[in-house]
Order: structure tokens, then sequence, then C-alpha cells
């Protein structure tokens, strides 16, 4: 009842799975990921212990292909099962049973495999291949797009819900190499109407927080836009001054508070520019109060 993609980049040893079903929390199912190993989507009619099972055969240095007919074997729902593997090295397999719901299918690719039943036709993962292939970025971005891909084809034939993302890579995510285990990206949306656009949503401001992320050359001149920040944290409450326009003190401090308030702290710039995704984002938020600049 869901489709998703797993891949890796053995160059960069990213590891990730990302999936959207019509069923609620599937990202609490489907996606399994270890770093160092491979990762691992159990759907369909999803057994939850072939995640960690997968995994481990992996680790035992089974080739995905074996280690899915290690655990189907004697399975009295194998034809019922969707699975998909990729291993650290970029080996990848994928299985579907005979009575997975219509349309079920997969593709596997280079370092990629994509899967899902009940869905509106073969076009769905289709285009996530195509996007994920196409698409140029770190691994999430690329998981991503083949999401939205095959939610923009058709996805899951009974409607929308639910969707996740999970992304490992060496020394990624809180804490880094010193306190950190390598999960870089772990975002979910349980239960909503538009679950992909939600997570893309979730994303936008997940990157804000990271400065690894920002394109160095993306930056906005605070004196520049000072009237469109004035605008915008007033709307959100922040900024109480009166609007002139230039880069006070007044709008220095609001603009700071915002910042932290939204554990934005690390994108705060002392040299009189701001991070042009910071900006954006103050923007949208702004205007989704009924406030804010006008660009």
């Amino acid at each position: 009842m869901t489709f998703s993609i797993v891949a890796v980049n053995p160059e960069t040893g990213e590891v990730g799975v990302a999936v959207a079903s019509k069923f609620i929390a599937a990202g609490s199912i489907v996606p399994w990921v270890q770093l160092g190993v491979g990762a691992v989507a159990t759907q369909s009619w999803a057994n939850v212990k072939f995640g960690p099972a997968l995994l481990r055969l992996l680790e035992l240095g089974y080739t995905p292909r074996r280690a899915v007919e290690m655990v189907l074997t004697g399975d009295s729902r194998r034809e019922m099962r969707q699975i998909g593997v990729v291993s650290a090295g970029g080996e990848a397999y994928a299985f579907t049973g005979r009575e997975c719901i219509e349309y079920a299918g997969h593709i596997v690719g280079d370092g990629f495999a994509v899967q899902g039943n009940i869905l509106t036709g073969p076009e769905v993962i289709e285009s996530m291949a195509k996007a994920y292939e196409s698409t140029k970025g770190e691994l999430v971005d690329k998981l991503l797009a083949a999401l939205a891909a095959g939610d923009s084809a058709g996805g899951d034939r009974r409607g929308r819900e639910s969707a996740a993302v999970i992304v490992y890579k060496p020394c990624g995510g809180y804490g880094g190499c010193e306190e950190g285990v390598g999960k870089y990206v772990d975002l979910r949306v349980d239960h909503h109407s538009d679950a992909v656009n939600e997570l893309l949503r979730l994303f936008k401001i997940w990157e804000i927080t990271i400065l690894e992320r920002e394109d160095p050359s993306d930056v906005v001149r605070i004196e520049d836009v000072a009237g469109e920040l004035e605008k915008a944290l007033a709307a959100l409450g922040y900024y109480k001054g009166p609007f002139t326009g230039r880069a006070s003190k007044e709008l220095l401090q609001a603009l700071e508070s915002w910042m932290a308030i939204n554990n934005f702290e690390n994108k705060i710039r002392r040299e009189g520019y701001i991070w042009g995704t910071v900006y954006r984002f103050l923007i949208e938020e702004a205007r989704r109060v009924g406030g804010g600049g006008d660009s």
C-alpha cells in the first residue's frame, strides 16, 4: 500500500529510504537503514522483522538478492510481500510478490531500487527512477525528488496520508562525528492530506538549520532588504520599532530573536548579511500570517 525508494551513494557513504503511502505512519513501518550496511523497504503485507533481519544479513556479507531469498524462505505470505534492498556498496535488489495488489512493480537501478503497490500505474515507479537518476545534489535531494515525482505521477491510487525520509551518512546529523550516530535526516509526516508536499515543507525548515547545506554565494545584504524585514518581523510579532527601511539596532535584535526562537541561531551572520534560505523563509512565514515584504 506504498511507494518507496532505497538508495546509497557508495562514494559518500550516504544511505537512505523515502516512502509515501495511503497508510498512517508508513515511516514507522517501511524504512530501515544502517550506516555502512545498507537500506531496506518492507511493504505491501509488510513484515517489520524483515528490516533488521535483512540489514543483519547484509552486514554478514550476503548480497541483497540472497538476503531477500533467505527471509522469504518458508514465508506463508511470500507472494504478498514487496521488498527493496540496497547494500552500502551499491548493489540493489527488489521483490514484488505475485499477490501484491495492482498496480505493483519495481525498478532496480545503479545503487537504488524503487517499488510500489496499489499504484495508479507503472508511471509512478518509472517517474521515481527517472527523477532519482536525473537529480543532482546529496542523496536526500535525490530521494525527495523521486518521492515527489512518484506522487505527482499518481502515487498510491487510494490517496495520500503519510510520507517519510531517512538518510544516514558518516558524521551526519546532530552531534556530528563527536556525539552523533550518523543519522543525517529523519523526517516523517504521519497523517496529512498532502503528505509528500508537507514532507518537503518540513525538509525546507530542517535544511535552514544545517549550516553545511548553505550555498556560500546565496546571501542577502540586510541593508538592501531592511524594509521587507521590518514588515515581516512586525507581522510575526518580533519588530516593534518604526518602519525606517534601515538596518537599525532594533531590526537586528528582532531578526536575531526570531532566528533564535526558530533554532536558526547557527545561521546568524554579523557582517551585515543574512543567508538567502533564512531570508526567503522569513518572508514566506510573514506572508502566511498576512504580512511581510513584496518580493
